[in-house]
Order: structure tokens, then C-alpha cells, then sequence
């Protein structure tokens, strides 16, 4: 767990646009081959996307630990283009290294979750290349394994009632 000196809240990221050239680095950094030079992805556009609402998706959410921002992630109107059918999608989950380990992923799970609910989703899903340990701990199922260039994916759901 957290251990009892931090304290963890998740808020969204809509009511902290400030912290967006910030997370911005961070997603150039964790994943350079889409949001670095030369890649695909716009970690900028994509951020900004998040921070437009909390009540209609895209929705970004940051994790803080006391004031200090420490991870942050995003439920998504689409993930695969294989399966646009399906919607809404935990994604863009990062934790800072050096509060890896401490819990706080499956936290932001958990709030991705509690989102979808408010907004009215019966069931969340995942794709994720590695993070299919923490998504069966947190208590997803697994749907189906698709290869999506070059990799193995694994597509996870929830129920966002228990």
C-alpha cells in the first residue's frame, strides 16, 4: 500500500490545465517512439484533450501526492481502431518511477472506473501491452489478446457497479 505518510488524491485534470506542459514531458519521456521527435502522437493536443472536461470524455485525471503531481491518466472515447464499437477506455496511464509500486496505478484505475460510472457507462475496458497484471488484480476481465502493430495487446473490461 501507500503507507500512511502520503496522501493521495486524484482529481481532474480539467481544474489543473497549469500542469499540462508538465505532463506533456512526461509522455514525450515514457514514451518516446509515439510523442518524442518524429512520432505519431502529440502529447500537447493529447493532454490538452483531457483537460477540456470532467463531464464528457475525454476525461484526464492527476494523481497528487500532498501538492506534487505524481501520475496521471485518461478515460477515452476510443482506444482500437479494431473495436470503436467499445467505449469508454482507461488509457494513458503513467506513474512517475519513483512512486511506481505504491499502489497508486490501481488508485487511478479505481477513479477511472468511479468516472465512467458518473458518466453513465455500464462497463470500462483496457488495452494494454503491460499492464495486465495490475488490471486481473484490480479485479478486470480479460476479453481477448489482438495484435496491433507488432505487439500483443490485451483488452480488459470492467463493470463499473460491482
Amino acid at each position: 500500500g501507500l503507507g500512511t505518510t502520503t496522501v493521495l488524491t486524484i482529481s481532474p485534470l480539467a481544474r489543473h490545465r497549469e500542469l499540462l506542459p508538465l505532463l506533456a514531458q512526461w509522455f514525450i519521456d515514457e514514451w518516446p517512439e509515439w510523442y518524442g521527435p518524429g512520432g505519431r502522437g502529440s502529447a500537447a493536443e493529447d493532454l490538452t484533450a483531457f483537460a477540456a472536461s470532467e463531464s464528457s470524455l475525454p476525461v484526464g485525471l492527476v494523481a497528487f501526492n500532498e501538492n506534487v503531481p505524481i501520475g496521471v491518466a485518461a478515460l477515452k472515447p476510443e482506444s482500437l481502431p479494431s473495436h470503436r464499437h467499445l467505449k469508454p477506455w482507461a488509457a494513458a496511464g503513467l506513474v512517475l518511477q519513483s512512486h511506481r509500486g505504491k499502489g497508486v496505478g490501481a488508485r487511478m484505475l479505481e477513479a477511472l472506473v468511479h468516472q465512467a460510472f458518473d458518466l453513465r457507462y455500464e462497463r470500462i475496458y483496457c488495452a494494454t501491452a503491460t499492464a495486465a497484471s495490475l488490471l486481473r488484480r484490480s479485479g478486470w476481465s480479460q476479453l481477448e489478446v489482438v495484435q496491433h502493430e507488432g505487439q500483443s495487446l490485451v483488452i480488459f473490461a470492467k463493470e463499473t457497479e460491482a
